[in-house]
């Protein structure tokens, strides 16, 4: 019974078969050729972006940053319950 519904429904709209596969998919290349490109973006992309992220971190890390001054504000911290090992008064 589902078979005959999806058939008619199927030439209702107008395809005569179900789509197999992916079009978009990389399998529209030859096996050997989208390897070979995935891996020549390897070398020639990540690897030296990886490295430049390195190179930035490493520049950063050599600054000396200042931490700001902490504030203690009053409305932090605000405790309503006694620890349970006791205040440390």
């Amino acid at each position: 019974m589902a078979v005959v519904v999806a058939s008619r429904l199927s030439r209702l709209l107008g395809r005569s078969r179900p789509q197999l596969g992916r079009p978009m998919s990389s399998a529209a290349y030859s096996g050997e050729g989208s390897a070979h490109m995935w891996k020549m973006l390897t070398f020639f992309v990540t690897l030296p972006e990886v490295g430049v992220s390195m190179l930035n971190v490493y520049l950063k890390s050599l600054k000396e940053h200042e931490r700001p001054e902490v504030v203690a504000y009053p409305h932090l911290r605000i405790r309503t319950k006694p620890f349970p090992w006791g205040d440390d008064e």
